[in-house]
């Protein structure tokens, strides 16, 4: 009897505890998220290396923006999808000069870039001299000369900067960290991968701490995707079976990806502790990507390995977008009929339906750390 009753105090414990948890998200507030600021890489460059490094050119932004508009993808990317769901317009990338708005925030993101600075080189293999320490100080220069034009009261120039009380209520967003885990693969040296990933951590943490110490309270940050499951790594290497896991990903590729993201959520759980006025939000961005490939069919798309915009046949790779003479014949890596069908665009991108299934998964908070949505990031757990 005295078990039954043990048992029954318990259960009425629980769900007094999962109600609570229930009631609390609806008596919260959503957050007056006035501009967002993002640093990232290509997954969400909205148009920063386009304008740093070559003239953008269809077939990427084909199906949502009808024209090309420097996104590695044939329409909008999760950061698009973010912006939407706040109700902000899409970020301007901070680097391009024409027609654009910094009101609501602005991206720093540029594609190829990474946490830690690599002693590689765009023209080498696509690295981006744009690594987060230069992405950071390029905020804070921002940052610095809007307060200027605003204490002198230049009504021109500030029409289209954002107002200095809104960056500590603003939302600061990483998603950077895929290219860092690539070179270490790139590098094939597992040793000094293992000993490099602390210290990468080290510097993205270093950023968000700047940032904080100059106003900045709520930050949601990505961890990194499944590199494994890029059809780029399945199609370019001779592959055994006991290479790959139940999804047909690379487990030695993914391995590399969940130690990095383990070491990066665990120093974000810590960094709470030591920034107590900061809302940070841990973002599984793999667990996402990786549920999507899993389900790729039931999903209505075709097989996750299938890439949409490129040429790929008979050990023949033309990356998207590009011509390549072969045997006397140019060919034209364009784009597939229906690139809402796939879920990677290019190999390594993936397509705006794939983005948005994914932004959708994540900004209702189920993969995250506090679990709530992305409308309620400013309250701490």
């Amino acid at each position: 009897m005295e078990n039954v009753k043990v048992l029954i105090i318990i259960i009425v414990v629980a769900f007094s505890v999962l109600s609570g948890e229930s009631v609390g998200l609806k008596d919260l507030k959503a957050c007056n998220f006035t501009a967002v600021y993002n640093f990232g890489d290509s997954n969400s460059d909205t148009g920063g290396g386009s304008a740093a490094f070559w003239i953008a050119g269809l077939p990427p932004g084909e199906t949502f923006f009808g024209r090309p508009v420097g996104r590695a993808s044939d329409g909008r990317l999760i950061i698009d999808f973010i912006a939407e769901h706040l109700g902000l317009p899409y970020l301007s990338p901070y680097l391009d000069s024409i027609g654009t708005s910094f009101r609501h925030g602005a991206n720093f993101a540029i594609g190829g870039s990474t946490i830690r600075p690599q002693n590689e080189s765009m023209s080498l293999n696509g690295v981006s001299p744009f690594s987060l320490d230069v992405q950071i100080v390029q905020f804070d220069n921002f940052k610095v000369r809007t307060g200027y034009f605003y204490d002198r009261g230049n009504a021109g120039h500030c029409r289209n900067l954002p107002r200095p009380k809104d960056f500590s209520k603003a939302l600061y967003i990483f998603d950077i960290g895929q290219n860092d885990v690539a070179a270490g693969l790139r590098k094939k040296n597992d040793t000094d991968f293992h000993a490099s990933v602390p210290d990468i951590v080290d510097q993205l943490v270093k950023a968000v701490q700047n940032l904080y110490e100059h106003g900045a309270r709520t930050f949601w940050i990505h961890n990194t995707g499944p590199i494994g499951c890029l059809p780029v790594s399945l199609h370019y290497h001779d592959i055994r079976p006991e290479e790959l896991d139940e999804q047909g990903c690379l487990k030695a590729q993914n391995a590399y990806c969940m130690e990095f993201n383990r070491k990066l959520k665990d120093r974000v759980i810590k960094l709470r502790a030591e920034l107590p006025h900061a809302a940070l939000t841990y973002v599984d961005v793999y667990a996402a990507k990786y549920e999507l490939i899993g389900n790729a069919k039931k999903q209505g798309f075709v097989d996750a390995a299938d890439i949409c915009c490129g040429f790929h046949e008979d050990e023949i790779q033309v990356y998207c977008g590009n011509k390549q003479n072969i045997n006397g014949t140019e060919i034209y890596a364009g784009s597939c009929e229906k690139p809402s069908d796939y879920i990677s665009w290019d190999g390594v991108h993936y397509t705006e339906a794939a983005n948005n299934w994914i932004a959708g998964r994540i900004m209702n908070g189920s993969y995250s750390d506090p679990p709530l949505p992305i409308t309620h990031a400013c309250h701490k757990p």
